[in-house]
This record gives structure tokens, C-alpha cells and sequence, in this order.
């Protein structure tokens, strides 16, 4: 714990608390100062004016990253026929039905994300108080349950990242890897940060985003000058 402590200590020196940077200088101290003996995700959160209490400003959903997310994600998927092999055409690491609902039962739990056909969603709800609380439940808002099987397994495969409303109003996401490139980095944080602004439910007064901050896994937070995300 010391010795992240004293990388944390290091990490924060130049850094003012109380500043908004630019997010171009901020994409560079951010990856400038991630030196873990992994490769950090680079990480941006919004602090936003809704309550999550409400069902309509619960916001949910996903965002195609650019650049990917740096990630290789196993996809699982529930289909049967036709809309099977073309799961396994698409990349798809596992393809199932009745086989994968038993193995997923059992807690054999081997994918990061789960889509599924409408048709099998009378066998995958019976599994939902195991895959709910992992957050892997199929969703038609998500666009994990569809008949369009390929395309969802090649976004979820090519750089789809999901986010969802946690409390006080803050959603947060990985948007790639410390060793991305600069512009890679400033593509990826805009297209998430405008993806969220565009959410803005119709109930809601005023400023919608009320603060953005980017950070590497293991470095100091910094908050963002709205005015750059744009660009």
C-alpha cells in the first residue's frame, strides 16, 4: 500500500487540484504519468446534473469508440441455426443455447459480454440472478438483444463500451490504454463525452454535464475545460 502511495504522491506532483485543463494537456500529463508495470486504462468520468432515482434519467447505454478500448473482450452468445453460425462468422468466442444456459448455471462464467437473440430470451432470463449482478444480462437498449447477431457481436468485439448511471449521478468508463497515442486518446474521450452530452434527458433544467475528469488506473484525477472536449 506504501509503495502505491508514494507512485500516487509522485504522479499528483505538477498537478493543481483546482485547475480545468485543456483536455489536449491533459492527455498528455494523463499518460505521462502512467508508469504501473501494466498498461493503465485511461479512464473518464462525468459528474452529471439527473437523479438516477428516476427512471427516465437512469441512463444506460453504448458508445462506439474510435480507437477501440484496448481491451479484447469474449463474447458469448445465446442463438440457435442460422443466426448461430453467424455469431461464430462474426468472431463470436462462444455460441450456445441450452448448453451455454447449463454451463452458465453452473458459474462457469468464461465472457465479457453476452448478447442474445429475442427468441432465446424465455431460457436466458432463467438466468438472471447470475448474470444481472455481473452486469451481462442481454438488453435491448444495450443492443444485445437483437436478430442482428454479427453486427452486435463485431461492435462489442471492435471497440463498444458500456456505461450506465452510478449514484450521485456520475457515469465513468474506460476509453483505451495509457499506450495509446495521443490523438487516438482525444478521438475516444470526445466521442464518449458527446455521446453522454446527446443523452440529455428532456426533464432535465439547466447544465447537463456538470463535470468531466480524466485519469490513468493508478494516477491522480484531472478535471477537464469543457469548452476543449469539443474540440
Amino acid at each position: 500500500m506504501a509503495h502505491k502511495g508514494k507512485r500516487l504522491k509522485k504522479a499528483a506532483e505538477g498537478i493543481d487540484r483546482d485547475a480545468y485543463y485543456p483536455l489536449v494537456e491533459a492527455v498528455k500529463m494523463v499518460k505521462g504519468r502512467a508508469n504501473a508495470k501494466f498498461d493503465e486504462t485511461v479512464e473518464v468520468a462525468l459528474n452529471l446534473n439527473i437523479d438516477p432515482r428516476k427512471a427516465e434519467q437512469n441512463l444506460r447505454g453504448t458508445v462506439m469508440l474510435p480507437s477501440g478500448t484496448g481491451k479484447s473482450l469474449r463474447v458469448a452468445v445465446f442463438a440457435k441455426g442460422e443466426r448461430a453460425e453467424e455469431a461464430k462468422a462474426a468472431g463470436a468466442d462462444i455460441v450456445g443455447a441450452e448448453d451455454l444456459a447449463q454451463k452458465v448455471q453452473a458459474g462457469e462464467i468464461n465472457f465479457d459480454r453476452c448478447i442474445a437473440t429475442p427468441d432465446m430470451m424465455a431460457l436466458v432470463g432463467r438466468l438472471g440472478k447470475v448474470l444481472g449482478p455481473r452486469g451481462l444480462m442481454p438488453n435491448p437498449k444495450l443492443g444485445t438483444v437483437t436478430t442482428n447477431i454479427a453486427e452486435a457481436v463485431k461492435a462489442a468485439k471492435g471497440g463498444q463500451v458500456e456505461y450506465r448511471t452510478e449514484k450521485a449521478g456520475i457515469i465513468q468508463a474506460g476509453v483505451g490504454k495509457a499506450s495509446f497515442t495521443e490523438q487516438a486518446l482525444l478521438e475516444n474521450v470526445r466521442a464518449f463525452v458527446g455521446a453522454i452530452s446527446r443523452s440529455k434527458p428532456p426533464g432535465v433544467k439547466g447544465t447537463f454535464v456538470k463535470k468531466v475528469s480524466l485519469s490513468s488506473t493508478m494516477g491522480p484525477g484531472l478535471k477537464l475545460e469543457l469548452s476543449s472536449i469539443a474540440g
